[in-house]
């Protein structure tokens, strides 16, 4: 879908079964009360196997200064998530994203960061590779850093409150898929 001037800033919000049942524009919709809406995290490696993490940015609404995934963003009205994410990672980092796959595509969480906002998102979890060294915009995100799959569970399990709490749940989570599926995390580690 090619964004317009009317889709760019809004954000699909969801029903408690996770149906589309509207929009809202995202700079309303993270607040005290934020309704549930859709999101995507997204996991980015190098071609070696090294992870991207990421320190949000000090003007983020919510969790600044955080570190966290690569990068996360919510989807347009009608823009299919791959696209999305191929948006966020020009747009957040200036990198182009490949093999572009869902590793945890019913995640979903609710938490909320010490100013009182809320963070209410239906967030599949999705990896991706790039061949280029990000140029970060400062507006998303305050630095960066690359590191191996082991160095990031080790400090998730060691100092998770350094981190944004849908990183720590989803690191546990791609965790346990270790063993049911490693020919998909085996480029990862």
């Amino acid at each position: 879908m090619t964004a317009t001037a009317s889709t760019d800033d809004l954000v699909v919000l969801l029903d408690e079964v996770g149906a589309p049942c509207g929009t809202a524009p995202r700079r309303t919709v993270h607040s005290a009360t934020t309704p549930l809406h859709l999101a995507f995290s997204c996991y980015l490696f190098s071609p070696t196997g090294l992870l991207l993490v990421t320190r949000r940015a000090l003007s983020k609404t919510t969790w600044p200064g955080v570190w966290t995934n690569s990068f996360c963003g919510h989807p347009r009205p009608g823009e299919p998530m791959a696209d999305a994410i191929e948006r966020h990672a020009w747009t957040e980092l200036g990198v182009e994203v490949e093999d572009v796959e869902p590793l945890l595509p019913d995640f979903r969480y609710r938490a909320t960061d010490a100013g009182g906002v809320v963070e209410n998102e239906f967030c599949p979890v999705w990896f991706a590779v790039t061949h280029q060294e990000p140029t970060p915009n400062p507006d998303e995100v305050a630095e960066l850093r690359w590191v191996s799959t082991v160095d990031l569970g080790r400090a998730v399990a060691a100092a998770g409150w350094a981190f944004s709490p849908w990183m720590v749940d989803q690191v546990r989570q791609l965790a346990e898929l270790v063993p049911a599926e490693p020919e998909r995390l085996a480029r990862a580690s």
